[in-house]
């Protein structure tokens, strides 16, 4: 079946971030003698134009970087790259669009062009912000972009989204306390930076806790060290964990919130607080009228709640409507494992999702 040869030959090849020249090459001799204009907006990028004389377009996205994990799968079509890996289905994701290409060459009309796109740096940097700013999606009139996302312990070969929130926004929180050691015994004449740190903890815990429980957030922290032997207070302590959430003024009050307790630490223990956001993300949102128009041509499950693991797809929402579905893999291993692998025909549920959009989405 030529959707499981090109999943397996792409899962040989995988390559990190903007760095995709094996990959380019496969795409691009897959897609040759299709009757599609196929060219590359950005470096490490691929874009495949069907055009069916319509005013407009939709556009279909597949994520085409891999990971830096080494594969113990063991499967005949293991990774080929020592230390790179497949691990999060984006061979998957592209074998779809590759099937739907082929499907779509043997279409005379639909209702809109449509635009098919291989993206770099999604593990990374966010290749489709650059991506965006091409002018691409201008260029071609494109109203929708759609994208399919393998998940595990959802049933095999399930499609799934949600209105609204789907994917969460986050940032790393890296926390410097910087305290004065003395021994124990003479504490009074330093300053105790685990102290501080603990203390620093219980607020921000209290203060995320505190927010109603219908909004969805998460603020953890998975590392915390301080000290260095058991008699002396320890002089620095070092925090790391992680926020996300999906509106934009919970994030940012959160946000505002860890920095102010941080003031109130250093004002409370006389210690230096240095803390660390960076910007991540923005959260998977899918519109509700999208969602309305979407349900009209296609039927798919309605999930309870939103996934709090971010997806670079929520820089094209940003710039256009679009819609971010989940693919079941059943039982499989978890994503970003080093034996991430799943049951290929599901890729034949996704192609066919895929393949009744892009005949009935009005």
């Amino acid at each position: 079946m030529q959707i499981v040869d090109d999943r397996r030959a792409l899962h040989q090849i995988p390559e990190l971030d903007r760095e995709l020249p094996e990959t380019m090459a496969y795409l691009r001799e897959a897609l040759s003698g299709l009757r599609c204009q196929v060219f590359s907006p950005m470096s490490s990028c691929l874009c495949a134009f069907f055009d069916f004389h319509r005013k407009d377009a939709i556009a279909f996205r597949a994520d085409a970087d891999a990971l830096p994990i080494t594969e113990r799968t063991k499967a005949p079509y293991a990774s080929r790259h020592p230390g790179c890996m497949h691990a999060c289905g984006h061979d998957g994701h592209m074998a779809i669009l590759l099937e739907l290409a082929r499907r779509l060459n043997e279409k005379e009309s639909l209702p809109h062009n449509v635009l098919l796109v291989f993206q770099c740096a999604e593990e990374t940097t966010g290749g489709a912000k650059d991506l965006c700013a091409t002018g691409v999606f201008k260029k071609y009139r494109v109203e929708a972009i759609f994208a399919i996302h393998l998940w595990p312990g959802l049933p095999a070969g399930i499609i799934a989204s949600r209105m609204n929130e789907m994917m969460s926004r986050s940032c790393e929180v890296k926390v410097d306390i910087y305290g004065r050691s003395a021994h124990i015994a003479r504490a009074e004449e330093g300053c105790d930076a685990l102290a501080a740190g603990v203390e620093f903890y219980r607020r921000v815990m209290a203060m995320e806790g505190a927010l109603p429980r219908q909004v969805f957030r998460l603020l953890k922290f998975g590392k915390f060290t301080s000290g260095t032997v058991c008699n002396a207070l320890s002089d620095h302590t070092h925090m790391e964990g992680s926020l996300r959430a999906f509106q934009d003024e919970v994030f940012y009050s959160l946000r505002a919130g860890i920095v102010s307790i941080g003031k109130e630490i250093e004002r409370s223990f006389g210690c230096t607080v240095s803390i660390y956001m960076n910007d991540g993300y923005p959260a998977v949102m899918n519109p509700p009228e999208l969602h309305k128009r979407v349900r009209k041509a296609v039927g798919f499950f309605e999930m309870d709640k939103p996934s709090m693991i971010t997806e670079d797809f929520s820089w094209y929402q940003k710039s256009l409507p679009g819609m971010l579905f989940f693919l079941g893999a059943g039982d499989a291993p978890a994503l970003h494992s080093d034996n991430f692998d799943f049951d290929e025909s599901i890729l034949l549920k996704g192609a066919d999702f895929f393949q009744t959009l892009a005949e009935d989405f009005q």
